[in-house]
């Protein structure tokens, strides 16, 4: 079997905490992150609540980057410096061209897009700013990380939704695979504004609920659909043979299917891609100790998950659980925070909670983790997402050696 490359570096921005340990001591405690919009007005859309992220970007970026960058590139800016502080990893020690970096969005800067549109329609083309050029592009994020730590190897860019940040992992593993010493990789996103808000309601998806605490509830008899957030993780990805030992854990399996088409009579494909990364991991389903889900909170899709779980690991046999409850759903972002949140899990034994399940529609097969954290001994963890369209990942990690809790 291919040696497993080893996650060395976690980067966190979410809207319940800045940071690893404030981000994962908020999840434990149940602290959920969603609330009114108040980054623009709201009360003309169905959806009027999100999970916004609470950062100074001025404090913590160089001037010079500001006026040039997006909202969602600059929490992706701090999550890629935390991650590289925290694996200990200096890029310009190393070889030229032995770190990459490799990250998923669902769509690029909206916000920086429609503020230089508004200008363009409003007064004139003098008056747009020359970073639109880039600013706005979905590769942003991996560029601006790269130009700013001296990134030389491979980079790229995924676009699959909420299943994007597994599928950027894979490709960093890919790069690890072929040669690369090291890649920054994962997700983060943000489109709290109203171009991208009227893009995300006309899909039919987002909870209209005004509640925060009632309007993301997956896996619940009163689901509505789902609250869009903005964030997501980026991980330090290192090759076994050259990574120190402090290690939160490794990639052990991955691999991704497309639905097929609407009204054709097939069954979604998602149960493929969890037996896929299995087979690629080497495991039986026996061998999860915990499955952390997409739960869209759209009551068909929600459906659809629980009975690819009970066909695999059958009624109640493994912990589920949907932390994503406490941040939304962070669209590119949202499948890397779970990645990362799974490597904390089994770095303290804890699994962390669903929030605000009050009536669980499918308690009789699922066994979901609820209002408590729940101690566990856990050696693996597996990570499902599913991007608008059709987009299935399914992601493998094991535990690590030499990371304690802080």
């Amino acid at each position: 079997m291919t040696t497993a490359p080893v996650v060395t570096g976690l980067g966190v921005v979410a809207p319940n905490g800045l940071g690893v340990e404030r981000y994962w001591a908020a999840t434990l405690a149940g602290r959920a992150g969603i609330g009114p919009v108040s980054r623009f007005d709201a009360s003309g859309y169905r959806a009027r609540v999100a999970g916004e992220v609470e950062i100074d970007a001025a404090a913590l970026l160089p001037g010079r980057l500001l006026p040039q960058t997006d909202r969602m590139t600059r929490l992706a800016l701090v999550a890629a410096e935390e991650a590289l502080t925290d694996a200990g990893l200096d890029p310009s020690t190393m070889d030229r061209y032995g770190c990459g970096v490799l990250t998923a969005a669902s769509g690029g800067g909206f916000e920086f897009g429609q503020r230089e549109l508004e200008a363009l329609w409003g007064k004139d083309s003098t008056h747009v700013s020359a970073y639109q050029s880039f600013a706005w592009f979905y590769p942003v994020n991996s560029g601006q990380i790269s130009i700013r730590h001296g990134l030389r190897g491979p980079g790229g860019a995924v676009v699959t939704e909420q299943a994007g940040g597994l599928d950027a992992i894979a490709m960093a593993r890919r790069d690890i695979r072929c040669g690369t010493r090291a890649m920054v990789s994962g997700g983060v996103d943000g489109s709290l504004c109203p171009w991208s808000w009227l893009c995300q309601t006309r899909s039919g998806r987002l909870s209209p609920a005004v509640d925060a605490d009632r309007a993301y509830l997956p896996f619940d008899a009163d689901a509505s659909g789902y609250v869009p957030g903005e964030g997501g993780a980026l991980l330090v990805i290192e090759d076994p043979a050259t990574a120190g030992e402090c290690r939160y854990g490794e990639i052990a399996g991955y691999a991704a299917t497309f639905d097929p088409r609407p009204g054709s009579g097939r069954p979604p494909a998602l149960r493929r891609a969890v037996e896929l990364a299995l087979g690629d991991a080497g495991m039986d389903p026996a061998e999860v100790d915990v499955v952390f889900a997409d739960a869209s909170g759209v009551p068909d899709l929600d459906a659809q998950e629980a009975a690819v779980l009970v066909e695999l690991f059958g009624p109640r046999a493994v912990p589920v659980t949907a932390p994503k409850t406490m941040t939304g759903r962070l669209l590119g972002g949202g499948a890397a925070l779970d990645v990362a949140t799974a490597l904390l899990a089994l770095r303290d034994g804890v699994i962390p909670p669903t929030v605000h399940i009050g009536r669980p529609r499918f308690a009789d097969v699922l066994d979901l983790v609820r209002d408590e954290p729940r101690p566990a001994r856990m050696d693996s963890a597996l990570v499902l997402a599913r991007g608008h369209g059709g987009f299935n990942s399914a992601l493998l990690v094991r535990r690590g050696r030499g990371r304690d809790s802080t």
